[in-house]
């Protein structure tokens, strides 16, 4: 027999390195409010932007009020125009005249972050940029459609405009980025990804809104990484805001682990006292009930989110209201076949008149109770992300001691293998104990899968704790919370 075969063999080795594994404590500590939104060089205290939701939802009243408190505030300029009571003798103009109204009177009230959202898709959509670039609003914010054509960049950046186009997707983030970089040799300085429970009409077909593969949390990282391509070739932080359900504290941090660095919020800020509508627009929400919250199909082709009335009620059962349509504000409006101007009952209803209009709202309308200011809504907010942060590290710090736990008990594993294992195998070798070698070999090589299989574990296990490690020490510096947060003990490796 060739008792040199089983010499010559070499017990696999682990290799523990040199690692340090600190004890997180956070118990008893004061969590940080919310991180900063950073847009370019505009900088919001709080990475909440409130959705700007139109016909004349969020003016100056609640833009103002948001701002104050530290988020950004927004003013929808969709057929904005109809608070004025020339609206159909001033026609398209009538937007442009009173949007520059709302911003003046915005800028009055507070010294805050102040946008502008403006629909791509109707045909005076420059002319509401322009009035957003010589107001010098802090930012635009571009939905319903592709802001690639005709956008005034040069303008926009001379007067310090961000823009931030809102997509569905990060097909369309990226055809608008590639654009952009090939058109105007530039890129928008964020966008807003809007999910499938929005309020209002969506940029999704029927069938993808209750399809999961289209959530908001299964598009939100792909948007992240089509950006990112961007954010190296440009060398800028480009933020991503997720829009569309997000309803609690909570929600907020949840997508902020997939990604993103900011939250679009409407539904939320209609039930608030500040909110430009009609009280009797809030208190439908207030009232409504999950089963009242439906799809609609809008006279402009989209499917809408909307709270069920008699109004939808009497569309649905096929009745058409008659309109006077004061301009052709959307191509795609269809207004031989159209049973009703969306518009006039948008705005029908932000004054309160239900029977001849309705709300539209996001698909967690139904769980609002009661209505609050903006300071009470967003300290709610603050107070519950605070405790899923606590939650979360906690969470995260428990998963890490068990991995180093884990790597004890494996560690003792791996010893005994080695030493009932290979080396008693060895022994019988070497003591020339007579047995045939190839049922030596087979023991000793079932013996080397083994203990090789622990060393790969091992080794698995080192780089769980070392990533869950290097997320707590991160989220430790992010909130500068050294001095808040103790971590307490350390080892080189985990011992028995």
């Amino acid at each position: 027999m060739d008792f040199n075969l089983i010499k010559r063999l070499q017990i696999p080795k682990l290799d523990l390195g040199n690692i340090e594994w600190p004890k997180f404590e956070f118990s008893g500590k004061q969590w940080p409010k919310m991180p900063k939104l950073r847009i370019g060089d505009a900088v919001a205290k709080l990475p909440i932007v409130q959705g700007g939701m139109g016909v004349g939802i969020s003016l100056s009243g609640l833009a103002s009020a948001v701002a104050n408190e530290g988020g950004i505030g927004v003013i929808a300029a969709n057929s904005i125009g109809m608070l004025d009571p020339e609206y159909y003798a001033k026609n398209k103009d009538a937007n442009s005249i009173i949007l520059r109204r709302e911003i003046r009177k915005a800028k009055e009230k507070t010294s805050g972050l102040l946008g502008v959202n403006i629909m791509v898709a109707v045909d005076d959509c420059l002319d509401l940029i322009r009035v957003a670039i010589e107001e010098k609003i802090d930012m635009v914010f571009l939905g319903a459609g592709l802001p690639i054509k005709g956008i005034p960049v040069e303008d926009l950046r001379a007067a310090g405009v961000k823009v931030i186009p809102i997509v569905s997707s990060a097909r369309a983030a990226g055809l608008i980025f590639k654009s952009w970089a090939k058109k105007y040799r530039d890129i928008p300085d964020a966008v807003v990804v809007e999910g499938p429970k929005a309020g209002g009409h969506l940029g999704f077909k029927a069938e993808q809104i209750d399809d999961p593969d289209f959530a908001l949390e299964r598009i939100l990282p792909d948007v992240v990484a089509e950006i990112k391509t961007f954010e190296t070739k440009f060398q800028r932080t480009i933020p991503v805001i997720a829009a569309g359900g997000i309803f609690v504290g909570a929600d907020i941090y949840k997508i902020f682990k997939l990604g993103a660095s900011g939250v679009q919020m409407g539904t939320r800020f209609v039930a608030t006292h500040e909110c430009d509508a009609n009280i009797k627009f809030k208190e439908s929400y207030v009232a409504c009930r999950e089963d009242d919250i439906e799809i609609i199909k809008s006279p402009v082709g989209l499917p809408g989110r909307a709270i069920r009335n008699s109004f939808l009620k009497d569309i649905a059962a096929g009745k058409k209201i008659g309109f006077k349509c004061a301009w052709r504000c959307l191509k795609s409006c269809d207004l031989k076949n159209a049973r009703y101007c969306i518009s006039l009952a948008l705005d029908n209803a932000r004054q309160g008149i239900l029977d001849k209009g309705f709300a539209f709202a996001g698909s967690n309308a139904f769980r609002v109770d009661k209505i609050v200011s903006v300071n009470e809504l967003l300290q709610e907010l603050i107070h519950q992300y605070q405790q899923a942060e606590e939650k979360g590290a906690n969470k995260l710090r428990d998963e890490y001691e068990k991995a180093l736990e884990t790597l004890v008990s494996l560690k003792e594993e791996y010893f005994i293998a080695m030493k009932k294992g290979l080396g008693s195998l060895k022994d019988e070798y070497e003591q020339g104990i007579e047995k045939g070698t190839e049922m030596l070999r087979e023991e000793y090589s079932k013996a080397t899968n083994k203990i090789s299989s622990l060393k790969v574990e091992y080794q698995s296990v080192v780089d769980k704790a070392n990533l869950l490690k290097a997320e707590l020490v991160e989220m430790i510096e992010q909130y500068s919370l050294f001095d808040k947060i103790q971590i307490v003990g350390t080892c080189q490796e985990p011992c028995q």
